[in-house]
């Protein structure tokens, strides 16, 4: 394997001492460490002056030597996938190991700002995603179906292919989960990839590269790069990967697409929304989330909150306060919040001001640069930022890019929307560019999603009379003919039986739509046969689940718009080329690619002739 220590170009550092950036030698860490795969001490590192690589000819040549069918495939060393899975196994349990745990989330610290308790995180899903492809499951991903061919001897395989020669990029909010998630997977499905890491972090894989020979990683199968973006992107051009996969920004994404030919898989940016239901609930609980959701990490996630659309329903209430009070609590001194490493004070200040221009705008809470720090300029400092924008405005086309322009920091847009309004919340999210990450925190079935309702109501409609009268209007309380005004005091009334009885608007309608209609029929000495056309009038427009399209989405009083934990895919939708990350599912597509082998052995029909031409 190469890695960029044997081919680099080390800035000298006049003063060590003060940069921290010291290599231990390999006499010397044994010494120092009781793990054997470090070769740093953690609480001296600094991602302030990273190593460059300077010659990419070796790197060219060694990808130039990995065959299309990659180091293995289904009938092409087997045996490697077993490999894979004991490297796992190992890895896991070194990983699990709290020193080496510890190790892993001080050195995050160290390069990338974020709190101990998201750097701890980030090593637990990493733990754990290593955990989950031990023994047999890696040659799992690989499985294969036979279909029966057209006659006796034939019959088609499907297999599951990998690229050969591939590459990884990987930014640096995530040192140690996105590179080694992705790198894993390519290597389970028989690629060998050549990884580059952000400048400013890649020494936590460097070290856990190390950890994974340790493991018995074969030190061919992984090239390790460490170079700015101009020369990997030269590296690129010139080794020509059969597959490139990018997590970062959707500029550079773009232009990749582009150099590349569309020979890529794109993890890139996204402006996520989050969409607060009619159902007020565990207001205390949302208010958490929408402040991890947007500041953890100081806003630098890829699924950070980027927008909230707040129901009519919640204004009154103190989740807004809630917030601000929750992100004022954060400080310098845990990394709560901390510096921004992509986008500058200025920058970010200058937004605050442009998007206050907006009729309607004004500050919630935050928009100062943080204070008593040493940060320095190229970085951002800024306090945890919250603006509120009119729904109307946002929807503007001279407002509309503005607004949904994504700033990699602690900051959020607060928006309203009316019970009526929901076709225009919904219109913003069909003219969102990118859709990685969403939420939508409601327990109500009818505003997730209307099919569910809609099935439910009509198994009641079933149970109650067998035919069903079309084209009414019928209602629970109000009946035929309801005015708006008197459909206003159900709906009040509904949310009241819904804050008292604990149950979603959603299924306390349907409990007073039934027992309404129960009513009706006793009274009528069971002739009476209920309509659902006032149902359909309510459930108009009110798919959110059905009407967007964010390939991670949350749902339910408990949605988030972070999280890329192990068990389920992270990635989006919408996009052709689009990468997911973690799962079977998500490995299979990035790393893999289908193959069909059709064999037709024979025998051939008995006094077969040769037929006329065709």
């Amino acid at each position: 394997m190469f890695r960029f220590k044997p081919c680099s170009v080390f800035r000298t550092v006049a003063n060590r001492a003060a940069s921290g950036f010291l290599f231990t030698s390999l006499t010397s860490r044994r010494r120092i460490h009781s793990f054997p795969f470090a070769t740093i001490d953690a609480e001296e590192i600094s991602g302030s002056h990273p190593a460059e690589c300077a010659f990419l000819q070796p790197f060219v040549e060694s990808l130039s030597k990995c065959p299309k069918h990659g180091l293995h495939n289904p009938l092409r060393a087997p045996e490697r996938y077993l490999l894979y899975g004991d490297i796992s196994t190992k890895a896991a349990h070194l990983l699990g190991q709290p020193e080496v745990s510890n190790f892993f989330a001080r050195l995050i610290q160290r390069v990338s700002p974020k709190s101990y308790k998201q750097a701890q995180g980030e090593v637990f899903v990493t733990q754990k995603f290593l955990e989950n492809f031990c023994g047999d499951q890696v040659r799992f991903l690989a499985r294969s179906f036979a279909v029966p061919g057209n006659h006796l001897g034939q019959q088609s395989n499907g297999y599951r292919w990998p690229y050969g020669p591939v590459a990884i990029i990987t930014p640096f909010n995530f040192p140690l989960e996105i590179p080694l998630l992705q790198l894993m997977g390519a290597l389970y499905m028989g690629n060998k990839p050549v990884l580059k890491v952000d400048s400013k972090v890649c020494i936590v894989m460097e070290q856990m590269i190390r950890l994974l020979h340790e493991c018995g990683l074969p030190k061919e199968d992984v090239d390790f790069i460490n170079t700015d973006g101009m020369t990997m992107n030269k590296f690129l051009l010139e080794a020509k990967p059969h597959m490139t996969l990018f997590t970062g920004s959707s500029r550079v994404a773009e232009k990749l697409a582009g150099d590349l030919r569309g020979r890529v898989k794109l993890e890139d940016a996204g402006f996520d929304w989050k969409i607060l239901g009619p159902d007020v609930q565990e207001i205390d609980y949302v208010a958490w989330v929408c402040d991890q959701d947007a500041y953890a990490c100081s806003g630098q996630k890829c699924s950070a909150q980027s927008i909230l659309f707040m129901h009519e329903n919640w204004v009154s209430t103190s989740l807004v306060p809630q917030i601000k009070e929750l992100a004022e609590r954060r400080k310098l001194e845990d990394l709560t919040i901390g510096p921004v490493l992509t986008v500058t004070t200025d920058r970010m200040v200058e937004h605050i001001e442009k998007l206050l221009e907006i009729p309607g705008s004004k500050l919630l809470f935050g928009g100062q640069p943080l204070e008593n720090h040493s940060i320095p300029k190229l970085y951002g400092a800024l306090k945890p930022t919250a603006l509120f924008i009119p729904i109307d405005e946002i929807l503007k086309d001279k407002n509309f890019e503005l607004v949904t322009t994504e700033l990699f920091g602690p900051f959020q847009v607060i928006t309203q929307y009316k019970q009526d309004q929901l076709a225009l919340v919904l219109e913003a999210c069909e003219r969102m560019l990118a859709h990685l990450t969403a939420a939508v925190v409601s327990n109500d079935p009818m505003f997730l999603q209307a099919t569910v309702i809609k099935l439910v109501v009509v198994w009641i409609s079933s149970r109650i009379s067998s035919t069903l009268l079309p084209g009414a209007d019928a209602s629970p309380e109000t009946g035929a003919g309801a005015t708006e005004q008197a459909r206003g005091s159900e709906q009040a009334r509904v949310q009241e039986r819904a804050r008292g009885s604990g149950l979603s608007a959603g299924a306390v309608w349907v409990k007073m739509l039934h027992a309404t209609h129960v009513r009706r029929r006793e009274r009528n000495g069971g002739r009476e046969r209920m309509t659902v056309a006032s149902a359909w009038a309510r459930l108009r427009g009110m798919e959110v689940l059905g009407r967007s399209v964010n390939g991670t989405t949350y749902a339910g009083i408990r949605a988030r718009t972070t999280g890329a934990p192990q068990n389920h895919w992270f990635g989006p939708a919408g996009d052709p080329r689009g990468a997911g990350i973690g799962t079977p599912e998500a490995i299979k597509l990035v790393w893999s690619c289908h193959r069909e082998i059709i064999y037709d052995i024979g025998p051939i029909p008995h006094q077969w002739k040769i037929p006329l031409s065709t």
